[in-house]
């Protein structure tokens, strides 16, 4: 009697693992129900594989033409996509210059993230003197309007890839900070960051095991919002000619070689500005639906 009395108090231990689903798992199909979402994902998919296997896809060498097949339309047999105005193969060229208009994109962001973020962290962590002299300075480039401000720097820096990723960078420093700053003064006041204060822990190991990890899913998700602001903003500067030299293949700088010949051949012309739209556009779908998921599961 006795031993039935305490098997019935000992917990059941089951063999092999759980069923419940682990929150990656409920994250993971709360996602796959947003068939928006997953078109989305698919689509950028495609596209950064496309890119990066660029040599694999196309034989076609996209620095140089033929000058009796330029503007070829779009379904030609040689070329899927058809040719610009130099008789370069428009695939190719989109393929290429896909990996420079990504990396645009994405680059600044990362940047951004880095700096920004732990700008935010320091003056929403320490606040006082500090928190004001961080976040009113960069109240001063916040002020300013974000595509004045990047055509601003990067003609003071001069054309190339590497000015674009940095005027970029400073756009999007102000709003990643603010975002930041923010949650770091929500978290702050949880219980668990008084009791770490209390025990005599540091701050810089509050800030690297408790804040960051608390505020990351929020920066994370607001970040990926702007990659499509970012490469929309990147490709204006390379059409403004602020961006790569040419014959380098990059989608902004691609429209504006493309719209000498508009009146020709408009069809061919909007090809860089449709892939431009569809990455972008597909981005913002991925990231919304990340951040309804995450928020719907916070």
């Amino acid at each position: 009697m006795e031993s039935n009395v305490q098997a019935m108090k000992e917990p059941v231990v089951w063999a092999g693992k759980s069923k419940e689903p682990s929150r990656t798992a409920e994250l993971w199909n709360a996602f796959l129900r947003r068939k928006t979402a997953v078109a989305a994902s698919v689509i950028l998919l495609i596209i950064v594989l496309s890119c990066l296997a660029a040599p694999l896809l196309t034989a076609y060498d996209p620095y140089e033409g033929e000058v009796s097949e330029r503007l070829l339309p779009i379904g030609s047999p040689s070329h899927l996509l058809g040719t610009d105005e130099q008789g370069r193969d428009l695939l190719s060229r989109i393929l290429y210059g896909g990996r420079y208009s990504l990396l645009s994109g994405i680059a600044p962001i990362l940047m951004a993230v880095v700096i920004g973020g732990g700008l935010g962290i320091i003056a929403g962590y320490f606040k006082g003197i500090l928190n004001t002299v961080i976040m009113r300075s960069l109240d001063i480039v916040y002020s300013f309007p974000a595509i004045l401000l990047a055509i601003g720097i990067s003609a003071s820096l001069g054309p190339g890839m590497s000015n674009i990723i940095i005027s970029a960078t400073i756009v999007f420093i102000p709003p990643i900070a603010r975002i930041a700053e923010t949650a770091v003064k929500e978290v702050g006041k949880e219980e668990y960051i008084e009791a770490a204060v209390s025990s005599g822990a540091s701050s810089g190991l509050i800030i690297r095991f408790h804040i960051i990890k608390n505020i990351f899913n929020r920066l994370f998700v607001y970040s990926t919002t702007q990659i499509g602001i970012c490469l929309i903003l990147a490709s204006g500067l390379s059409f403004l000619g602020l961006g790569v030299a040419p014959p380098t293949p990059e989608w902004g700088f691609m429209l504006n070689n493309l719209k000498q010949v508009i009146f020709i051949d408009p069809i061919v012309t909007i090809v860089p500005g449709l892939f431009i739209f569809l990455t972008s556009l597909s981005m913002n779908v991925f990231s919304d639906a990340l951040s309804d998921v995450l928020d719907s599961k916070g």
